[in-house]
């Protein structure tokens, strides 16, 4: 096997380079680089990682992943099939994190439940109106574009960011929504806004932090909100049991703890990534890049799923963390990427 291994990367240092952008730097890692590799759950790093790569359809990929099905050391199979890249950009690391929120609704409108979740109308291609355009002229209403209508207009506000998520309905049954589209305007941080006002310290800022202020605040809160210009729209999601994650970006349910979203112009998704958080709740672990979000830009730049409801959602709130992402490649494939001057 090690035989093999050698041949296989003896191969590799006569492929072309990759292409990717030329400010990315690349180097090679052993698996003893990285901290805490061989305590790691690989077991459950593996079973994430087959719930996507059948979808990965070139060549190399494609042989790992039928002789990932058969394997019984998890470990063995990633130390044997792929080897740790540090990609980076010139930029920190930064690991913040995400959840599927969980908002109270019903299937028609009340004097408690009033805020609709809407799909998105035929007319709103390319960039269309803002959010503060969208709410005054109420021109979504009374068209039918209705999923369900929720309690809270600030946990919806946040539902938007988080792009899905669940509602739990009156009569005790659950809709899950995914991302169906937006109107094209760029995301604007809120929490960035309130900084720049003076409100708040950059430190300070977190997701419960917002939502308890814009609460105090009802009135100076709505125009906060209306800072973001960009407004999501949904769809109903009935293919996925509510035992299972949301969809992710590659159209299969993310797995809490082990998926993390990533810069897909740098990190392919699919890929297994070593992650070395840092911060108050360290985190070394194998994570699988199953996920995307508008946020998340750049080589050491990474948004892990920490699960679905309120406490997931504080954990997530509370993540703002340096550290190190390792991506695991297929063997030729990291050689390839390598310039010529470091093979």
């Amino acid at each position: 096997m090690r035989l093999a291994r050698l041949a296989t990367l003896l191969a590799a240092l006569t492929l072309p380079g990759a292409g990717l952008a030329a400010d990315l730097t690349f180097k090679i890692l052993d698996f003893s680089d990285l901290d805490g590799w061989e305590s790691d759950d690989h077991g459950a790093a593996l079973q994430t990682f087959l719930n996507t790569c059948g979808d990965l359809d070139s060549p190399d990929w494609g042989s790992i992943c039928a002789l990932a099905r058969t394997q019984k050391n998890a470990r063995t199979f990633f130390e044997l099939f792929f080897t740790p890249v540090l990609i980076e950009d010139g930029s920190p690391a930064l690991f913040t994190g995400y959840f599927e929120p969980e908002l109270s609704g019903s299937a028609f409108p009340t004097a408690r439940f009033r805020y609709p979740v809407y799909r998105m109308p035929p007319e709103a291609s390319g960039t269309w109106l803002s959010r503060r355009e969208i709410e005054q002229s109420g021109i979504l209403q009374n068209r039918g574009l209705e999923i369900a209508w929720v309690d809270d207009p600030v946990e919806l506000f946040f539902l938007q960011i988080q792009g899905s998520g669940r509602i739990r309905m009156q009569d005790g049954s659950v809709v899950r929504v995914g991302y169906g589209g937006k109107n094209g305007h760029e995301y604007r941080s809120i929490g960035q806004e309130l900084v720049r006002r003076g409100t708040y310290q950059p430190h300070q800022v977190s997701a419960q932090v917002i939502k308890n202020w814009v609460r105090r605040n009802p009135v100076d809160g709505a125009e906060l909100l209306r800072h973001n210009p960009s407004f999501v729209f949904f769809r109903e999601i009935g293919s996925v049991p509510a035992e299972l994650g949301p969809l992710g970006a590659m159209n299969r349910s993310i797995t809490a703890g082990r998926s993390i979203a990533v810069d897909p112009a740098v990190t392919p998704l699919g890929s297994p990534v070593w992650i070395e958080k840092a911060g108050a709740t360290p985190m070394n672990r194998l994570m699988i890049a199953q996920d995307t979000g508008s946020a998340i830009k750049g080589a050491q730049r990474a948004d892990v799923f920490v699960g679905t409801g309120d406490s997931a959602g504080r954990e997530a709130g509370r993540m703002r963390d340096p550290g190190r992402m390792v991506v695991l490649m297929p063997i030729q494939r990291a050689y390839a990427m390598l310039p010529e001057e470091n093979l």
